[in-house]
């Protein structure tokens, strides 16, 4: 990070855990890059996150571990649960639901906060054997529906583990969701990826491919055109600066296998994103790249 002509002062920065089915779609591993690369993160570990499917999680983890040696650092990525919470009984707790308990409960002065890019269920199964450690952390969601969309509509997210989406709004933590009318608007378009993001070493050749590799794949035909959403990368943008978007406190909803959710008075408050400065967390990313992993 020498490249950087900055320095992070030790109170300002913030422990983060990042969570992440990042094999399931691909933008996730451009907020897991831009993490990496931000002096203000001092990234603890990343946990892998399923995406439903057999194997899901460990495609994942694979993923992540291919983020790291492309950015040539040291990075721990911890095994997730294999699949969503179900109902009943709880699974055993995984490595990754392991390790963001220990790191909940560690004395620090600098805060913790979790990044959540999927279905979250790792975290669920840390808040689910711990709420009080939990409460101690903030969690950051990229997930769930507008609050003011109560219609059935499936969102990949939050129907992937309801079960864990509803435990950590309901946690009473310290909880910031982005919702998908929000983080939907991170569009960038390939062209530019291609221009500016791709000669970036092996980090922007792997970013750069394996988006174009999964546009051209069935599974994406529901894209609209030659760009993408880098839904996932407000995630870090809130970390870094909580104010890059407009936010208000919310009662948590509770959401349903079919995607509707509905509202009440004894929910939890939660602290809810209605829009996102694209423009801060796109030029962050791309000149952090350039700048560590450019030529």
């Amino acid at each position: 990070m020498s490249k950087l002509m900055y320095e992070v002062q030790e109170y300002r920065k913030k422990r983060v855990i990042i969570d992440t089915d990042a094999a399931c779609e691909a933008d996730d591993p451009f907020a897991v890059a831009q993490a990496l690369m931000s002096k203000m993160l001092d990234v603890r570990f990343i946990c892998a996150e399923h995406f439903v499917t057999p194997g899901s999680m460990e495609k994942s983890r694979e993923m992540c571990r291919r983020i790291v040696e492309a950015m040539e650092l040291d990075v721990p990525v911890y095994a997730g649960q294999t699949g969503p919470l179900g109902e009943g009984e709880l699974p055993p707790l995984s490595e990754a639901s392991i390790h963001i308990l220990e790191e909940a409960r560690r004395e620090s002065a600098n805060p913790l906060y979790i990044l959540c890019l999927g279905a979250i269920t790792n975290v669920a199964r840390a808040v689910l054997e711990d709420p009080d450690a939990m409460r101690r952390c903030t969690i950051v969601w990229i997930g769930g529906n507008a609050h003011d969309c109560t219609e059935a509509r499936r969102e990949f997210n939050a129907c992937n583990d309801c079960r864990a989406a509803n435990a950590v709004l309901h946690s009473g933590g310290d909880i910031w969701q982005i919702p998908s009318n929000v983080y939907g608007t991170m569009h960038i378009g390939f062209a530019e990826m291609q221009l500016r993001i791709r000669p970036c070493g092996r980090i922007g050749r792997l970013l750069f491919d394996n988006l174009i590799a999964y546009y051209g794949r069935p599974e994406a035909a529901w894209s609209a055109g030659e760009s993408w959403s880098l839904g996932d990368s407000p995630a870090v943008g809130v970390a870094l600066e909580p104010n890059c978007g407009i936010s208000v406190r919310r009662k948590a909803p509770t959401i349903h296998a079919d995607g509707s959710q509905h509202f009440e008075d004894d929910t939890p408050e939660i602290r809810v994103y209605t829009s996102i400065n694209s423009r801060f967390i796109l030029e962050d990313l791309i000149s952090k790249l350039q700048i560590l992993y450019g030529s």
